[in-house]
């Protein structure tokens, strides 16, 4: 299937209590991995199907959510086709520790949306 769903992220205003809910009720293997500056990322592996993560929301004052990513074969051709179809870019391509590249987009129905390309090596 081309573009398949393949992260699902929770960025939230208390990860402590998160990872403390997703674990019991779902039996999720967490995993922190730092980012650097302090910053922990924590790999959520759920076995079969798609995984993700969880990290502390980015956008100050914001409520926790859930970003699901969609696989991309080249993150800055598909971020501009988005745009050229009327999304908003809130954020452009950036690459993520060695892994791969994401974007976020709010298509034009106002939905948030990640992209993602990764390197391969994971």
């Amino acid at each position: 299937m081309a573009n398949p769903f393949v992260h699902v992220e929770l960025n939230s205003t208390d990860v402590k209590a998160a990872k403390s809910f997703y674990g019991a009720l779902f039996g999720w293997k967490l995993e922190d991995v730092p980012m650097g500056g302090g910053r922990i990322y924590t790999m959520i592996s759920v076995g079969e199907g798609t995984g993700g993560g969880m990290q502390t929301h980015p956008v100050p004052g914001a409520p926790s959510s859930w970003l699901a990513y969609v696989g991309v074969d080249e993150i800055h051709a598909a971020t501009e086709k988005a745009r050229k179809l009327g999304a908003t870019v809130m954020s452009e391509p950036m690459e993520v520790m060695g892994a791969g590249w994401l974007s976020v987009i709010v298509d034009p129905t106002g939905a948030t949306l990640g992209l993602w390309q990764g390197t391969g090596k994971s």
